[in-house]
């Protein structure tokens, strides 16, 4: 079964004038997911960023053999199967990447970190939402080439992606924010799982409130990967939540 994600509608005027680009980048910029961007360039690539830094194989490679449908060292608790959470793990802990806090388990991962990349999430729904939070957080810093080429899907989204993260600087710590307005990670919501792909919403708390956006993963190569729109956007348009969050799985904190 194929998951879709709702695509944002066209503003008018220059990119950093829109108003989903301005909520999107108080968030973006911490967090950055950086397809919050509009195309900058025209045209496709190969599959790598353009910048012309070369990036080695690393853990999730397509050069890496699997061992028993996982990349090696890689194990995670897959017990739960498909059933969707109902509540955090337990065994949540936050840590802090680049410029973001982000929640990590013992049990549904991450559980290997190689370089910039926190990666080996487990095959539930859960595993899907760790990998959808933490996967687009690692973008902040000066190792999002690694984690763009081995934990985005191939296309031409991810082309696209590499072409707009290019322009944006890198940001490997909170100090480098500012006064920028942060959004924090609130509770998630799996609105679609097959063990192939999985769409998780996201709840993040801001100044302002709660809002949304959603991240699409795919099952790739024995982990979970986050598939772009066409665009470059890791993740729909932020949205804000009125009212009750009742519909999400609060992280407890």
């Amino acid at each position: 079964m194929l998951l879709h994600r709702q695509r944002r509608p066209a503003e008018p005027g220059p990119y950093w004038k829109q108003r989903t680009w301005r909520l999107s980048a108080g968030f973006l910029a911490v967090v950055l997911l950086a397809g919050g961007f509009t195309a900058l360039t025209s045209g496709h690539g190969t599959g790598d960023d353009r910048t012309g830094t070369a990036v080695p194989d690393g853990p999730l490679s397509g050069a890496t053999a699997l061992q028993n449908g996982r990349p090696p060292g890689c194990r995670t608790d897959d017990s739960a199967g498909g059933a969707r959470p109902r509540s955090a793990p337990k065994d949540i802990r936050w840590q802090t990447l680049g410029v973001a806090r982000v929640p990590v388990s013992a049990s549904a991962g991450p559980t290997r970190t190689t370089g910039p990349l926190l990666w080996c999430f487990a095959h539930t729904p859960i595993g899907a939402v760790l990998a959808a939070t933490v996967i687009p957080s690692q973008m902040s810093g000066s190792g999002w080439r690694a984690v763009t080429r081995q934990q985005v899907v191939a296309g031409q989204g991810r082309d696209m992606f590499s072409v707009q993260r290019g322009t944006v600087a890198d940001m490997d710590g909170p100090e480098q924010t500012g006064d920028t307005s942060v959004a924090t990670y609130a509770g998630f919501s799996v609105t679609s799982y097959t063990g192939a792909a999985a769409n998780v919403r996201l709840l993040l708390r801001t100044g302002q409130g709660y809002a949304a956006t959603a991240v699409l993963v795919r099952w790739s190569g024995g982990d979970w990967k986050v598939v772009p729109d066409d665009d470059g956007s890791l993740h729909s348009r932020v949205t804000a939540v009125q009212g009750d969050t009742g519909g999400f799985v609060l992280w407890g904190v």
